[in-house]
């Protein structure tokens, strides 16, 4: 079932909204151990994938022309800039407003990250789901953290996750059409290597090892496709 990880991604996201609702005080401790464990466990599966790797030379000039494309671009601080300003227009103390930040704060961290696009990508070319699965978990431990401060709107934010991800998935399984098998085949491993180092850099950053700018990095999803044409001519 190609939406198997999108909806599993999904439930998590609701149960981990619905415990966030009996929790209103966790502390810092719990939480900050949790997320370490998550992140330990995202950098293994990245590392994984990266490991994956037939051409290495494509891996590295895909995330070199992304990450050119990236800051020429400023996808990062445009993302960032997008995010507090949808938060600005939420900042009243009303019930409603809390809903609607809520719903939106989760919204882009559900929605904006390299997991999102990965999984849901492999999830509709190799059926694989455990990214969607490893990100839903994680998704489900932030929406039980936001929504002990920003309330029920955060479960709300399940809504785009699955549209986002679902429509990306379809999308995939109809790659196959356009694009000859073996091509396609050597495409998927470079592009799941050049994710996995995507998402190796997620969890760096969850450890706070270093801050990497995963925004302006994602563009090296799209170029890893014309990095490997180009190897194959070669």
């Amino acid at each position: 079932m190609v939406l198997f990880g999108t909806l599993v991604n999904g439930a998590f996201i609701l149960i981990g909204s619905l415990l966030g609702l009996l929790f209103t005080r966790i502390p810092e401790r719990f939480k900050e151990t949790v997320m370490h464990g998550i992140a330990l466990a995202i950098v293994l599966i990245g590392l994984q994938m990266a490991f994956s790797t037939e051409a290495i030379i494509v891996v590295l000039l895909s995330l070199l022309t992304g990450a050119i494309i990236g800051e020429l671009l400023n996808i990062e601080n445009k993302l960032n800039q997008f995010g507090n300003w949808i938060g600005s227009k939420f900042k009243t103390s009303t019930k409603e407003s809390t809903v609607s930040q809520g719903f939106v704060t989760a919204s882009l961290i559900f929605v904006v990250g390299a997991m999102a696009i990965i999984g849901a990508l492999d999830s509709g070319l190799r059926g694989d789901h455990e990214i969607l699965i490893t990100k839903g978990i994680l998704d489900g431990f932030v929406a039980l953290v936001l929504t002990t401060t920003l309330g029920a709107g955060v479960a709300l934010s399940v809504v785009p996750v699955v549209l986002y991800q679902g429509t990306i998935a379809l999308l995939a399984t109809q790659i196959e059409n356009w694009i000859p098998d073996v091509f396609l085949n050597g495409l998927i491993v470079e592009l799941t290597a050049v994710g996995g180092l995507l998402i190796v850099a997620i969890g760096l950053n969850m450890l706070k090892v270093v801050q990497i700018r995963i925004g302006n990095l994602l563009p090296s999803i799209l170029t890893v496709g014309l990095v490997y044409y180009i190897y194959q001519l070669f």
